[in-house]
């Protein structure tokens, strides 16, 4: 009789540390008990992650970016359709402000009112493929949504190079007058997501590329809340895509597998901050591929922030 494989230590070892909590998990890795456990990643703490670290603005030396592959500089724009009138540097008219000594680590970006299209250029700083495509976004918000944000939605980021609903991802807020829920979307191209080209309310909730956290969400005034997201399986043309979004260093809602084919120019794809934000803004942070659970609790640990990554 031929007996099951079993499965390597290695690979048993892993399991159980993805699914411990956080906290457990992050002293597995401060005790060296992690390194096997995470045998995809290589060894050595948030060392295994650093080498995935693209991009990182930290706003504690002005507002270009810290590290990066690509263009460095924060631009502003009037609209998305007008980014070829981007300028560098904050709006002049102090819509957004480099906040000195207030953020999650140094300083943060403070958006006090409605602003200009603020972003990053994606290419060389956030990794694109054409198949098996992952990665990661992280940074962190300050902000009460009952209090801070006007009535409508509100996407704290946005990566795409054409609409929020066309090869985009994006957090939201969407602020009504009787609840402010939180979302994660992941939208492929709409042709994918969309062929029929279906009024929105007229979707199966199923089909809808994004995904609400439960409440109670953690933000609030006078406290930060680290955002991350997570992608993998992308552009493998099967429908296998899947997202995470995770709130302070937790998984908190998935965007099951589906088709997540995004055709991207490089050169037109812009990583956009606080678009309707008003509240603070620090520490963004782009990887090449998507952390693991417990990588994303460590992420969200980080004494020093992603600065420690790359000095």
């Amino acid at each position: 009789m031929k007996l099951p494989a079993l499965a390597s230590p290695q690979r048993l070892l892993s399991r159980l540390f993805e699914s411990l909590s956080p906290q457990l998990a992050l002293l597995m890795v401060a005790t060296g008990l992690g390194g096997a456990g995470c045998s995809s990643t290589g060894s050595g703490g948030s060392e295994k992650f650093a080498s995935a670290l693209t991009f990182h603005a930290s706003f504690d030396h002005g507002v270009n970016a810290d590290f990066g592959k690509g263009d460095l500089r924060l631009m502003n724009a009037p609209s998305l359709d007008k980014r070829a009138e981007a300028t560098p540097g904050l709006p002049a008219g102090g819509e957004v402000q480099l906040a000195e000594g207030v953020g999650r680590f140094g300083n943060a970006l403070r958006f006090v009112r409605k602003s200009p299209l603020m972003f990053y250029q994606a290419q060389g700083n956030f990794t694109y493929r054409t198949n098996l495509w992952s990665g990661t976004v992280s940074f962190w918000l300050s902000v009460d949504p009952a209090a801070d944000l006007a009535m409508s939605f509100c996407d704290p980021i946005q990566i795409t190079p054409r609409s929020w609903n066309d090869a985009a991802f994006f957090v939201e807020f969407e602020k009504r007058t009787n609840e402010i829920p939180f979302r994660l979307g992941v939208y492929p191209d709409f042709k994918v997501w969309n062929p029929q080209n279906r009024k929105w309310e007229d979707l199966p909730a199923a089909e809808k590329p994004l995904v609400t956290v439960p409440p109670p969400t953690p933000f609030g005034r006078g406290r930060w809340t680290h955002v991350a997201f997570t992608f993998e399986n992308f552009n493998s043309g099967r429908p296998d895509g899947v997202a995470t979004v995770y709130l302070n260093g937790q998984p908190a809602a998935t965007i099951p597998a589906r088709t997540q084919t995004f055709t991207w120019d490089l050169q037109q794809t812009l990583v956009m901050l606080g678009v309707g934000y008003l509240g603070l803004w620090d520490e963004l942070a782009l990887f090449n591929r998507a952390l693991t659970p417990a990588e994303i609790a460590e992420l969200y640990a980080l004494p020093q922030g992603v600065a420690g990554l790359h000095r």
